[in-house]
Protein backbone atom coordinates (compact mmCIF):
# COMPACT_ATOMS: atom_id res chain seq x y z
CA UNK A 1 0.00 0.00 0.00
CA UNK A 2 1.10 3.75 -0.89
CA UNK A 3 2.06 5.84 2.07
CA UNK A 4 2.59 9.22 2.80
CA UNK A 5 5.87 9.70 4.95
CA UNK A 6 7.34 13.15 5.83
CA UNK A 7 10.94 13.03 6.43
CA UNK A 8 12.84 15.63 8.80
CA UNK A 9 15.99 16.60 7.68
CA UNK A 10 18.15 16.26 5.23
CA UNK A 11 21.25 14.92 6.66
CA UNK A 12 22.65 11.55 5.04
CA UNK A 13 20.21 9.65 7.24
CA UNK A 14 17.33 11.58 6.02
CA UNK A 15 18.05 11.20 2.06
CA UNK A 16 19.11 7.41 1.79
CA UNK A 17 15.78 6.56 3.38
CA UNK A 18 14.23 9.23 1.55
CA UNK A 19 15.19 7.49 -1.98
CA UNK A 20 14.52 4.16 -0.40
CA UNK A 21 11.17 4.68 0.39
CA UNK A 22 10.48 6.96 -2.83
CA UNK A 23 12.17 3.31 -4.63
CA UNK A 24 9.35 1.50 -2.91
CA UNK A 25 6.56 3.33 -4.02
CA UNK A 26 5.91 5.66 -1.15
CA UNK A 27 5.42 9.45 -1.49
CA UNK A 28 7.80 11.31 0.69
CA UNK A 29 8.55 15.25 1.28
CA UNK A 30 11.55 16.06 3.34
CA UNK A 31 11.61 19.06 5.32
CA UNK A 32 14.63 21.05 6.03
CA UNK A 33 15.30 23.39 8.79
CA UNK A 34 18.45 25.10 6.54
CA UNK A 35 18.61 26.64 3.18
CA UNK A 36 20.10 23.47 1.47
CA UNK A 37 20.82 19.60 2.22
CA UNK A 38 22.81 17.76 4.14
CA UNK A 39 22.65 18.35 7.85
CA UNK A 40 26.11 17.85 9.28
CA UNK A 41 27.44 17.34 5.84
CA UNK A 42 26.05 21.20 4.98
CA UNK A 43 28.49 22.66 2.31
CA UNK A 44 30.40 26.32 2.98
CA UNK A 45 31.09 27.98 -0.28
CA UNK A 46 32.82 31.05 0.45
CA UNK A 47 35.63 33.75 -1.48
CA UNK A 48 35.64 30.73 -4.86
CA UNK A 49 36.52 27.83 -1.76
CA UNK A 50 34.10 24.87 -0.84
CA UNK A 51 34.44 23.18 2.28
CA UNK A 52 32.95 20.21 3.35
CA UNK A 53 30.95 20.87 6.82
CA UNK A 54 31.09 17.64 8.15
CA UNK A 55 32.14 14.01 7.27
CA UNK A 56 34.44 13.92 4.95
CA UNK A 57 36.06 10.46 5.25
CA UNK A 58 34.25 7.74 2.98
CA UNK A 59 33.94 3.97 3.52
CA UNK A 60 31.24 1.13 2.30
CA UNK A 61 31.07 2.81 -0.77
CA UNK A 62 28.76 -0.02 -2.07
CA UNK A 63 25.84 1.20 0.35
CA UNK A 64 25.63 4.18 -1.83
CA UNK A 65 25.66 1.79 -4.69
CA UNK A 66 22.70 0.44 -3.12
CA UNK A 67 20.35 3.56 -2.90
CA UNK A 68 20.84 3.96 -6.57
CA UNK A 69 20.70 0.80 -7.81
CA UNK A 70 17.08 0.51 -5.76
CA UNK A 71 16.34 3.67 -8.05
CA UNK A 72 16.98 2.05 -11.28
CA UNK A 73 20.33 4.09 -11.40
CA UNK A 74 23.83 3.75 -11.74
CA UNK A 75 25.92 5.92 -8.62
CA UNK A 76 28.99 6.60 -11.14
CA UNK A 77 26.90 8.52 -13.34
CA UNK A 78 25.78 10.71 -10.18
CA UNK A 79 28.68 10.99 -8.56
CA UNK A 80 32.76 9.93 -8.73
CA UNK A 81 34.51 8.11 -5.95
CA UNK A 82 37.84 8.12 -5.42
CA UNK A 83 40.64 5.82 -3.11
CA UNK A 84 42.55 7.44 -0.59
CA UNK A 85 46.31 6.35 0.31
CA UNK A 86 47.27 6.64 2.18
CA UNK A 87 44.14 6.25 4.28
CA UNK A 88 45.79 8.19 7.03
CA UNK A 89 48.62 10.09 7.85
CA UNK A 90 48.64 9.87 11.42
CA UNK A 91 51.50 12.16 13.67
CA UNK A 92 52.98 11.59 17.45
CA UNK A 93 53.52 14.89 19.30
CA UNK A 94 57.16 14.90 17.82
CA UNK A 95 55.45 15.12 14.17
CA UNK A 96 56.69 11.71 13.47
CA UNK A 97 54.63 9.87 11.00
CA UNK A 98 52.49 6.84 10.60
CA UNK A 99 51.13 6.13 7.09
CA UNK A 100 48.29 3.68 7.35
CA UNK A 101 46.30 1.96 3.99
CA UNK A 102 45.01 -1.26 2.82
CA UNK A 103 48.47 -2.81 1.76
CA UNK A 104 49.10 -5.52 4.61
CA UNK A 105 52.76 -5.73 3.71
CA UNK A 106 52.95 -1.22 3.75
CA UNK A 107 51.35 -1.39 6.89
CA UNK A 108 53.61 -3.86 8.53
CA UNK A 109 56.65 -2.13 6.90
CA UNK A 110 55.21 0.92 8.86
CA UNK A 111 55.00 -0.84 11.95
CA UNK A 112 58.67 -2.00 11.69
CA UNK A 113 59.90 1.19 12.16
CA UNK A 114 58.13 1.67 15.63
CA UNK A 115 58.52 -1.76 17.05
CA UNK A 116 58.96 -4.55 15.23
CA UNK A 117 57.67 -7.11 17.56
CA UNK A 118 53.96 -5.73 17.25
CA UNK A 119 54.19 -7.03 12.90
CA UNK A 120 53.33 -10.82 14.50
CA UNK A 121 50.31 -9.23 16.80
CA UNK A 122 48.94 -6.56 14.12
CA UNK A 123 48.20 -9.67 12.02
CA UNK A 124 46.55 -11.50 14.90
CA UNK A 125 44.47 -8.15 15.65
CA UNK A 126 43.56 -8.08 12.12
CA UNK A 127 42.02 -11.45 11.83
CA UNK A 128 40.62 -11.25 15.20
CA UNK A 129 38.51 -8.15 13.69
CA UNK A 130 37.29 -10.23 11.18
CA UNK A 131 35.08 -11.60 13.12
CA UNK A 132 33.81 -8.74 14.87
CA UNK A 133 33.09 -6.92 11.81
CA UNK A 134 30.85 -10.29 10.37
CA UNK A 135 29.36 -10.23 13.45
CA UNK A 136 29.07 -6.27 14.34
CA UNK A 137 28.27 -4.86 10.94
CA UNK A 138 27.63 -7.75 8.25
CA UNK A 139 25.26 -9.81 10.34
CA UNK A 140 23.71 -7.41 13.04
CA UNK A 141 24.17 -3.31 11.32
CA UNK A 142 21.30 -3.41 9.23
CA UNK A 143 18.92 -5.26 11.63
CA UNK A 144 16.50 -3.58 14.18
CA UNK A 145 17.15 -4.32 17.84
CA UNK A 146 13.26 -4.05 18.88
CA UNK A 147 12.75 -5.78 21.85
CA UNK A 148 15.02 -7.13 24.62
CA UNK A 149 15.13 -10.83 23.07
CA UNK A 150 16.80 -9.44 19.79
CA UNK A 151 19.94 -8.44 22.05
CA UNK A 152 19.83 -11.50 24.71
CA UNK A 153 20.51 -13.84 21.31
CA UNK A 154 23.76 -11.94 20.24
CA UNK A 155 25.12 -11.96 24.12
CA UNK A 156 26.59 -14.98 23.71
CA UNK A 157 28.69 -13.92 20.50
CA UNK A 158 29.65 -10.37 21.94
CA UNK A 159 30.94 -12.26 24.90
CA UNK A 160 32.93 -14.08 23.11
CA UNK A 161 34.00 -11.30 20.61
CA UNK A 162 35.02 -9.99 23.76
CA UNK A 163 33.13 -6.54 23.66
CA UNK A 164 33.08 -5.87 27.34
CA UNK A 165 36.36 -5.07 26.72
CA UNK A 166 36.84 -0.84 25.46
CA UNK A 167 38.55 -0.33 21.71
CA UNK A 168 42.15 0.52 23.43
CA UNK A 169 42.05 -2.50 26.38
CA UNK A 170 41.22 -4.75 23.20
CA UNK A 171 44.30 -3.41 20.78
CA UNK A 172 46.85 -3.51 23.34
CA UNK A 173 46.45 -7.22 23.74
CA UNK A 174 48.12 -7.21 20.30
CA UNK A 175 50.23 -4.57 20.35
CA UNK A 176 52.67 -3.47 22.86
CA UNK A 177 54.12 0.02 21.64
CA UNK A 178 52.35 2.82 22.85
CA UNK A 179 52.31 4.98 19.81
CA UNK A 180 50.97 2.10 17.85
CA UNK A 181 48.17 1.32 20.12
CA UNK A 182 47.19 5.19 19.41
CA UNK A 183 47.38 4.82 15.75
CA UNK A 184 45.22 1.60 15.62
CA UNK A 185 42.88 2.59 18.65
CA UNK A 186 41.44 6.40 17.33
CA UNK A 187 38.93 5.10 15.01
CA UNK A 188 35.92 5.77 17.79
CA UNK A 189 36.82 9.15 18.10
CA UNK A 190 35.49 9.32 14.42
CA UNK A 191 32.07 8.12 15.45
CA UNK A 192 32.22 10.33 18.67
CA UNK A 193 33.34 7.64 20.88
CA UNK A 194 36.21 7.65 23.64
CA UNK A 195 38.68 4.80 22.67
CA UNK A 196 39.03 3.73 26.75
CA UNK A 197 34.85 3.88 26.94
CA UNK A 198 33.43 2.72 23.60
CA UNK A 199 33.00 -1.36 23.73
CA UNK A 200 35.89 -3.18 21.62
CA UNK A 201 32.64 -4.04 18.07
CA UNK A 202 33.84 -0.90 17.11
CA UNK A 203 37.24 -2.33 16.19
CA UNK A 204 35.76 -3.52 13.01
CA UNK A 205 36.35 -0.02 12.01
CA UNK A 206 39.85 -1.22 11.41
CA UNK A 207 38.45 -3.86 9.48
CA UNK A 208 35.83 -2.47 7.44
CA UNK A 209 38.39 0.41 5.68
CA UNK A 210 40.42 -2.40 5.16
CA UNK A 211 37.64 -4.34 3.54
CA UNK A 212 36.56 -1.33 0.95
CA UNK A 213 39.24 1.03 1.23
CA UNK A 214 38.61 4.83 2.16
CA UNK A 215 37.42 7.19 -0.26
CA UNK A 216 37.13 10.66 -1.21
CA UNK A 217 34.49 12.14 -3.58
CA UNK A 218 35.33 14.36 -5.87
CA UNK A 219 33.85 17.94 -5.73
CA UNK A 220 34.04 16.47 -1.76
CA UNK A 221 31.33 15.28 0.43
CA UNK A 222 28.57 17.92 -0.83
CA UNK A 223 28.96 15.85 -4.66
CA UNK A 224 27.18 12.93 -2.68
CA UNK A 225 24.90 15.08 -0.85
CA UNK A 226 23.88 16.94 -4.13
CA UNK A 227 23.46 13.69 -6.14
CA UNK A 228 20.91 11.94 -3.66
CA UNK A 229 19.27 15.62 -3.35
CA UNK A 230 18.90 15.12 -7.36
CA UNK A 231 17.93 11.48 -7.02
CA UNK A 232 14.92 11.61 -4.58
CA UNK A 233 13.50 14.87 -7.51
CA UNK A 234 13.79 12.86 -9.97
CA UNK A 235 12.10 9.49 -8.39
CA UNK A 236 9.23 12.73 -7.95
CA UNK A 237 10.34 13.10 -4.23
CA UNK A 238 10.05 16.62 -2.66
CA UNK A 239 12.49 18.48 -0.43
CA UNK A 240 11.44 21.61 1.72
CA UNK A 241 14.12 24.33 2.66
CA UNK A 242 13.74 26.93 5.34
CA UNK A 243 11.15 24.75 6.50
CA UNK A 244 11.81 23.97 10.60
CA UNK A 245 9.73 21.48 11.91
CA UNK A 246 8.35 22.53 15.96
CA UNK A 247 5.92 19.19 16.31
CA UNK A 248 5.26 15.65 15.61
CA UNK A 249 1.24 15.73 15.81
CA UNK A 250 0.38 12.91 17.19
CA UNK A 251 -3.13 11.31 17.72
CA UNK A 252 -4.05 8.42 19.69
CA UNK A 253 -0.64 7.42 20.28
CA UNK A 254 0.11 7.65 16.55
CA UNK A 255 2.26 10.06 14.45
CA UNK A 256 -0.02 12.12 12.04
CA UNK A 257 2.79 14.65 10.25
CA UNK A 258 4.51 17.84 11.18
CA UNK A 259 3.89 21.18 12.45
CA UNK A 260 6.50 23.78 11.12
CA UNK A 261 7.99 27.03 12.93
CA UNK A 262 5.33 28.81 10.48
CA UNK A 263 1.96 27.08 12.01
CA UNK A 264 1.53 25.00 8.62
CA UNK A 265 0.52 21.51 9.39
CA UNK A 266 1.54 18.47 6.74
CA UNK A 267 -0.26 15.27 7.54
CA UNK A 268 1.35 11.96 6.76
CA UNK A 269 0.88 8.33 7.64
CA UNK A 270 4.41 8.35 9.26
CA UNK A 271 7.40 10.31 9.85
CA UNK A 272 10.72 9.49 9.59
CA UNK A 273 13.13 11.99 12.16
CA UNK A 274 16.94 12.86 10.76
CA UNK A 275 16.57 15.50 13.37
CA UNK A 276 19.01 14.75 16.64
CA UNK A 277 17.19 12.19 18.26
CA UNK A 278 17.39 13.38 21.83
CA UNK A 279 16.39 16.64 20.71
CA UNK A 280 12.87 15.14 18.49
CA UNK A 281 12.43 13.91 21.68
CA UNK A 282 12.54 16.28 24.33
CA UNK A 283 11.42 19.36 21.93
CA UNK A 284 9.18 18.15 18.68
CA UNK A 285 7.14 15.67 21.52
CA UNK A 286 5.18 16.34 24.26
CA UNK A 287 6.15 14.69 27.77
CA UNK A 288 2.73 13.55 27.84
CA UNK A 289 3.40 11.50 24.97
CA UNK A 290 6.43 10.10 26.20
CA UNK A 291 6.43 6.84 28.48
CA UNK A 292 9.93 5.66 28.11
CA UNK A 293 12.15 9.48 26.56
CA UNK A 294 10.99 10.94 29.51
CA UNK A 295 12.83 14.42 30.45
CA UNK A 296 14.89 12.50 33.04
CA UNK A 297 15.95 9.98 30.51
CA UNK A 298 17.45 12.31 27.77
CA UNK A 299 19.22 14.01 30.60
CA UNK A 300 20.69 10.65 31.81
CA UNK A 301 22.06 9.50 28.73
CA UNK A 302 25.63 9.97 27.76
CA UNK A 303 26.22 12.01 24.69
CA UNK A 304 29.66 12.13 22.96
CA UNK A 305 31.55 14.30 22.68
CA UNK A 306 31.53 17.94 20.50
CA UNK A 307 33.82 19.66 18.35
CA UNK A 308 35.99 22.55 17.15
CA UNK A 309 36.11 22.87 13.35
CA UNK A 310 38.08 25.89 11.39
CA UNK A 311 37.60 25.64 7.70
CA UNK A 312 40.37 28.15 5.91
CA UNK A 313 41.75 28.52 2.58
CA UNK A 314 45.43 29.89 2.10
CA UNK A 315 46.74 31.74 -1.09
CA UNK A 316 49.69 29.22 -1.54
CA UNK A 317 49.70 25.62 -2.00
CA UNK A 318 51.12 23.82 0.52
CA UNK A 319 51.80 20.44 -1.62
CA UNK A 320 55.94 20.65 -0.38
CA UNK A 321 54.25 19.79 3.30
CA UNK A 322 54.35 16.17 4.79
CA UNK A 323 50.89 16.68 4.98
CA UNK A 324 48.80 13.45 3.15
CA UNK A 325 44.59 14.32 1.78
CA UNK A 326 43.69 13.00 5.93
CA UNK A 327 46.13 13.50 8.64
CA UNK A 328 45.99 12.95 12.37
CA UNK A 329 47.93 14.85 14.75
CA UNK A 330 47.69 13.27 18.46
CA UNK A 331 49.23 15.71 20.97
CA UNK A 332 51.74 13.84 23.67
CA UNK A 333 48.75 13.40 26.22
CA UNK A 334 45.98 10.69 24.67
CA UNK A 335 44.03 9.43 27.49
CA UNK A 336 44.28 12.43 30.19
CA UNK A 337 43.00 14.43 26.91
CA UNK A 338 40.64 12.12 26.09
CA UNK A 339 39.35 11.77 30.33
CA UNK A 340 39.26 16.03 30.11
CA UNK A 341 36.89 16.34 27.06
CA UNK A 342 34.80 12.59 27.95
CA UNK A 343 34.91 12.45 31.97
CA UNK A 344 35.62 15.92 33.60
CA UNK A 345 33.99 18.02 30.78
CA UNK A 346 37.12 20.37 30.42
CA UNK A 347 38.82 22.55 27.91
CA UNK A 348 42.07 21.52 27.56
CA UNK A 349 45.20 24.31 26.56
CA UNK A 350 46.27 21.24 24.34
CA UNK A 351 44.70 19.45 21.81
CA UNK A 352 44.73 16.48 19.14
CA UNK A 353 43.85 17.26 15.67
CA UNK A 354 42.51 15.69 12.64
CA UNK A 355 43.83 17.99 9.77
CA UNK A 356 41.82 17.35 6.18
CA UNK A 357 43.49 18.83 3.02
CA UNK A 358 41.26 18.23 0.20
CA UNK A 359 42.49 19.97 -2.34
CA UNK A 360 45.84 17.74 -2.29
CA UNK A 361 43.42 15.06 -4.25
CA UNK A 362 40.43 17.99 -5.94
CA UNK A 363 42.20 21.33 -6.81
CA UNK A 364 38.94 22.20 -7.64
CA UNK A 365 37.76 23.06 -4.20
CA UNK A 366 39.87 26.31 -4.36
CA UNK A 367 41.14 28.71 -6.64
CA UNK A 368 43.66 28.17 -8.67
CA UNK A 369 47.51 28.50 -6.70
CA UNK A 370 45.12 28.14 -3.49
CA UNK A 371 44.68 25.38 -0.64
CA UNK A 372 41.74 24.26 1.14
CA UNK A 373 41.64 22.87 4.97
CA UNK A 374 39.30 22.14 7.54
CA UNK A 375 40.86 21.31 11.03
CA UNK A 376 39.18 19.25 13.56
CA UNK A 377 39.43 19.29 17.40
CA UNK A 378 37.41 17.43 19.71
CA UNK A 379 35.92 19.08 22.24
CA UNK A 380 33.57 18.28 25.43
CA UNK A 381 29.68 19.13 24.80
CA UNK A 382 27.91 21.97 26.11
CA UNK A 383 27.90 20.21 29.82
CA UNK A 384 31.15 21.75 30.15
CA UNK A 385 30.27 24.92 30.74
CA UNK A 386 32.70 26.64 28.33
CA UNK A 387 31.67 30.37 27.18
CA UNK A 388 32.47 29.58 23.48
CA UNK A 389 31.63 33.22 22.39
CA UNK A 390 34.90 33.98 24.41
CA UNK A 391 36.60 31.19 24.06
CA UNK A 392 36.27 30.33 20.33
CA UNK A 393 38.90 33.19 19.56
CA UNK A 394 41.83 32.12 21.51
CA UNK A 395 41.04 28.52 20.58
CA UNK A 396 41.02 29.27 17.22
CA UNK A 397 44.34 31.06 17.47
CA UNK A 398 46.12 28.38 19.49
CA UNK A 399 45.33 25.70 16.58
CA UNK A 400 46.27 28.16 13.80
CA UNK A 401 49.50 28.72 15.56
CA UNK A 402 50.19 25.47 16.34
CA UNK A 403 49.73 24.36 12.72
CA UNK A 404 51.88 27.37 11.40
CA UNK A 405 54.70 26.27 13.80
CA UNK A 406 54.59 22.56 12.83
CA UNK A 407 53.33 21.85 9.41
CA UNK A 408 52.09 24.91 7.99
CA UNK A 409 54.48 27.27 7.74
CA UNK A 410 53.85 31.50 7.63
CA UNK A 411 50.09 29.79 7.91
CA UNK A 412 48.50 33.41 9.15
CA UNK A 413 49.69 35.79 6.58
CA UNK A 414 48.14 33.29 3.98
CA UNK A 415 44.88 32.60 5.29
CA UNK A 416 42.44 34.47 2.83
CA UNK A 417 39.18 32.84 4.20
CA UNK A 418 38.09 31.04 7.49
CA UNK A 419 34.91 30.37 9.69
CA UNK A 420 34.72 28.40 12.18
CA UNK A 421 31.94 26.23 14.29
CA UNK A 422 31.97 24.80 17.68
CA UNK A 423 29.53 23.18 20.59
CA UNK A 424 26.92 26.34 19.95
CA UNK A 425 26.88 25.53 16.10
CA UNK A 426 25.63 22.00 17.14
CA UNK A 427 23.13 23.04 19.66
CA UNK A 428 21.41 26.02 17.90
CA UNK A 429 21.79 25.43 14.22
CA UNK A 430 21.97 21.68 14.08
CA UNK A 431 19.60 21.16 17.25
CA UNK A 432 22.52 18.94 18.39
CA UNK A 433 21.57 18.07 22.39
CA UNK A 434 23.68 19.67 24.54
CA UNK A 435 25.90 20.55 21.64
CA UNK A 436 27.32 16.98 21.47
CA UNK A 437 28.38 16.19 17.62
CA UNK A 438 27.81 12.78 17.15
CA UNK A 439 24.38 12.68 19.26
CA UNK A 440 24.26 9.31 21.52
CA UNK A 441 27.82 8.20 23.28
CA UNK A 442 28.79 4.43 21.47
CA UNK A 443 29.39 2.42 25.35
CA UNK A 444 28.15 -1.34 25.61
CA UNK A 445 25.32 0.15 27.57
CA UNK A 446 24.25 2.54 24.82
CA UNK A 447 24.38 0.15 21.76
CA UNK A 448 22.70 -2.37 19.95
CA UNK A 449 18.99 -2.26 21.95
CA UNK A 450 20.25 -0.21 24.27
CA UNK A 451 20.19 2.60 21.66
CA UNK A 452 17.37 4.68 20.72
CA UNK A 453 15.40 2.30 18.40
CA UNK A 454 15.41 2.72 14.85
CA UNK A 455 11.14 2.64 15.60
CA UNK A 456 9.98 4.75 18.64
CA UNK A 457 8.79 3.01 22.03
CA UNK A 458 6.76 5.85 22.73
CA UNK A 459 4.85 7.37 19.70
CA UNK A 460 3.38 4.53 16.61
CA UNK A 461 4.74 5.53 12.84
CA UNK A 462 7.47 7.45 13.95
CA UNK A 463 10.88 6.23 12.57
CA UNK A 464 14.49 7.17 13.55
CA UNK A 465 17.47 7.49 11.35
CA UNK A 466 20.72 9.04 11.86
CA UNK A 467 23.91 8.66 13.90
CA UNK A 468 21.24 8.32 17.63
CA UNK A 469 19.56 5.60 17.01
CA UNK A 470 21.05 1.77 15.90
CA UNK A 471 23.59 1.01 14.38
CA UNK A 472 25.21 4.92 15.54
CA UNK A 473 27.07 7.17 13.84
CA UNK A 474 29.54 7.64 11.15
CA UNK A 475 28.45 7.10 7.51
CA UNK A 476 28.27 3.08 7.45
CA UNK A 477 25.91 3.29 10.16
CA UNK A 478 23.56 5.86 9.24
CA UNK A 479 23.41 4.25 6.18
CA UNK A 480 23.01 1.45 7.47
CA UNK A 481 19.81 3.32 10.28
CA UNK A 482 17.85 4.21 6.67
CA UNK A 483 17.69 0.83 5.43
CA UNK A 484 16.47 -0.44 8.55
CA UNK A 485 13.76 2.25 8.38
CA UNK A 486 12.93 1.33 5.01
CA UNK A 487 12.64 -2.38 6.17
CA UNK A 488 10.03 -1.55 9.40
CA UNK A 489 8.36 0.99 7.39
CA UNK A 490 7.85 -1.46 4.53
CA UNK A 491 6.57 -4.85 6.36
CA UNK A 492 4.07 -2.29 8.43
Amino acid sequence: MKKKIIVIGSGFGGLATASRLLSRGHEVEIFEKRDKPGGRAYVYEQDGFTFDGGPTVITAPFLFDEIFNAAEKNREDYFELVPCNPYYRIFNGNGEKFDYNGDHEFVLNEIERWNPDDKEGYTKFLQSTKAIFDKGFVELADQPFLNLWDMIKVVPDLIKLQSHKTVFKYIAQYIDNDFLRKVFSFHPLLVGGNPFDTTSIYAMIHYLERQWGVHYAMGGTGAIVNALATLIKEQGGAIHYNTEVDEIMIQNGCATGVRLKDGSTHQADQVVSNADVAFTYRYMIPEKERSTYTNRKIERTKYSMSLFVIYFGTDRRYLDSELEHHNIILGERYRELLTDIFHDKKLAEDFSLYLHMPTKTDPSLAPEGCEGFYVLSPVPHLDSGTDWKEKAKPYRDAIIHFLEQNYLPNLEEHIVTEHHIDPLHFQQTLNSYKGSAFSVEPILTQSAWFRPHNKSEDVDDLFFVGAGTHPGAGLPGVLSSAKIAEDLICEE
